[in-house]
Parts: structure tokens; C-alpha cells; sequence
């Protein structure tokens, strides 16, 4: 097979699943839309959870101290992009957790059989927009806000950048939070995993260099949270080392590597509803 076959094979796989993702995402939608009640009444509790990361914005600014050399201005844009990720993660999350029902129940025998990919399937068949919309809509304004109000300059190496190292956190937040719900596959209940990996999760509400250096060592390398929402902002601030910059793209292949093999493992330890 030469390079140009591999690639035109590669794109059109790229593209059959773009438009997969694209189906998911409307089906989704037209069956939140049949029940508008439980959708608005999802956009709503999410306000509230808003209202108290918003919080922290108010303190910050109130307050009007740096904390760990970075003024006010500087940490909104930290908080922004958390709660902008946070509403990306809240996407996937309901696939996530329902993934140990599935496997309980023995409801994967019909997704296996399928030609898709089986992973994708579980990750993006349920697409949750309630928890997206405020999210995404207050992150964004915080960012803009932070960034504008910090004077930091807008620059196309600058936006770039940015948004180079979202992408990567969001692949990141996948491959990451993935891992620990794949667990299922071995134990009863997994509850106490997710309830640890939310905790986990929460740690990137403030910036890491509030934290330790031996916490933030652990956070960008062991189990790198702190690259989602963080690598994004000290890019901004030109605080990332050559080495770091290499790792804040490097680690999301990694994981998701890493992903791939564990989730390949765990099918194999899959018993169906027929045995």
C-alpha cells in the first residue's frame, strides 16, 4: 500500500466517522427535544453549579491579590477555560457512566456485532447538550473578559496556540476519564472510581501554580489534569518551558495509546448476556 492509498483511506475513515459523530449528536438532540422539561430542567441545575464556580471568579476579583503570580485578570481566564472544559467533558460524561450498566446488563452484545468502532460507539451514542451550553457560554465570556482585561496581546500565534492547546486538553479529558470507568469490565461497581475521578476533575477549578511544586509535578506528569484546563493559559503567559510545550501535546497520544490498549483488554474480559 503505498502513501497515497494510506491516506485516502485514512481521510475517508475520518470522514465516515465525523458523520457518525455528526448522526449521534442530532439524535441526541431530537430526543432531548421530545422531552423539553428534562432539558430545561438540566440547563437549569447546571446554572446553579454555575453560580458557584462563578463564585470563585467573584472572590478572585474582589480579593484583587495575585495568588501564585497571577493577577486577577489572569486567573479568570484560568477559570473560564475550566468551566468551558468542564462543559465539553459533561458531553461524553453520561456515556461514561453508563458504561458499567451496559456491561452489568450485557447490552453490548448488540454494539459489538456492529462495523464500528466499539469504543466510539459507547463514547458518543448518548451526547448530553444541557450541561454544554452554560458551560461553554460562561467559559468562553470569562475567557474573552480575562484575556481582554489582562491586556494580553491578540496575536494569531497567540489565538493559535490557544486554541491548539484546548484541543489537546479535550483529547486529553477522553482519554484520561475514560480509563478508570473502564475498570467496569473487572469489578461489580465502579461508583467509588467516578466519584474519585469527579474529585480529581475539581482540582483544575483554580490554577496549579496555587498548588505545591511536588502537587503540580504530580498533576502535569503522573496524572496529567492539570494539562487540560491549565497548559492553555500559560501559553497565553508564556510560562511553558520548550519541554513543557512538548508534553502538553504529547501526553494526550499518549494516554489515548494507552487507552486504546486497556479498552482492547477489557473486551476481552466482556461476558455477554448469552454467556
Amino acid at each position: 500500500m503505498n502513501v497515497k492509498t494510506y491516506f485516502s483511506k485514512l481521510l475517508h475513515r475520518f470522514t465516515r466517522y465525523f458523520r457518525l459523530l455528526f448522526l449521534f449528536a442530532k439524535f441526541s438532540l431530537m430526543a432531548q427535544a421530545e422531552y423539553r422539561l428534562n432539558f430545561f430542567s438540566g440547563v437549569t441545575v447546571e446554572c446553579g453549579y454555575l453560580l458557584v464556580k462563578l463564585s470563585y471568579v467573584a472572590v478572585v476579583t474582589m480579593a484583587g491579590v495575585n495568588i501564585g503570580g497571577l493577577s486577577p485578570d489572569e486567573i479568570v481566564i484560568f477559570i473560564g477555560t475550566y468551566i468551558l472544559m468542564t462543559g465539553i467533558y459533561m458531553v461524553v460524561y453520561p456515556s461514561f457512566s453508563s458504561l458499567s450498566q451496559k456491561v452489568r446488563e450485557g447490552s453490548l452484545d448488540m454494539l459489538i456485532v456492529k462495523p464500528v468502532s466499539l469504543q466510539f460507539m459507547l463514547s458518543f451514542q448518548n451526547i448530553d447538550f444541557s450541561m454544554l451550553i452554560p458551560n461553554a457560554a460562561a467559559g468562553i465570556i470569562l475567557i474573552v473578559t480575562g484575556w481582554y482585561q489582562a491586556g494580553l496581546p491578540v496575536t494569531l500565534v497567540s489565538v493559535s496556540g490557544f486554541i491548539l492547546f484546548l484541543l489537546s486538553g479535550v483529547f486529553l479529558t477522553y482519554s484520561l476519564f475514560l480509563l478508570p470507568h473502564l475498570l467496569c469490565f473487572w469489578l461489580v461497581s465502579n461508583r467509588g472510581i467516578a466519584e474519585i475521578t469527579a474529585a480529581v476533575w475539581d482540582f483544575n477549578n483554580m490554577p496549579q501554580l496555587i498548588y505545591g511544586k511536588w502537587m503540580q509535578r504530580l498533576g502535569t506528569f503522573i496524572l496529567p489534569v492539570f494539562i487540560i484546563t491549565n497548559f492553555p493559559g500559560l501559553f497565553l503567559l508564556d510560562r511553558l518551558t520548550p519541554f513543557l510545550l512538548f508534553w502538553g501535546l504529547a501526553a494526550p497520544v499518549l494516554f489515548f495509546i494507552l487507552c486504546r490498549l486497556v479498552f482492547s483488554r477489557a473486551v476481552k474480559h466482556y461476558t455477554s448476556a448469552g454467556g
